[in-house]
């Protein structure tokens, strides 16, 4: 981890001397604007269903390169949050935006 930061904090000061692009996004390593509007991957449960705070709580499988396997809230549109239902497997697209995390393109999972 300190390797790893090391290598980040010399990006900082070193890309804006060279003219090069912005440093890779902290969450996955990607481009920030490639990571922002693409997002990741995601498959999960969904644990709970939160109007309240246009959420859900999702219990995901791993994402390589982003987080380990965790429960977690997620923010999802209107039409998602209506839609959505406790115990259902789903996937999406996983994006950090700046008020946290959100999951977009929500499909229920065919089941293998």
């Amino acid at each position: 981890m300190k390797n790893r930061r090391a290598v980040f904090a010399a990006l900082l000061i070193i890309l804006p001397l060279t003219g090069q692009a912005s440093p890779a996004c902290s969450c996955c390593g990607a481009p920030p604007s490639a990571a922002t509007e693409t997002g990741h991957p995601l498959r999960g449960v969904i644990v709970a269903v939160l109007p309240e705070k246009s959420a859900l709580l999702v219990k995901h499988e791993e994402i390589p390169g982003v987080m380990a396997a965790m429960t977690m809230l997620l923010k999802v549109d209107a039409p998602t949050l209506a839609a959505a239902k406790k115990d259902t497997v789903i996937t999406a697209r996983l994006l950090k935006k700046t008020d946290g995390w959100w999951l977009e393109s929500v499909q229920v999972a065919a089941t293998p």
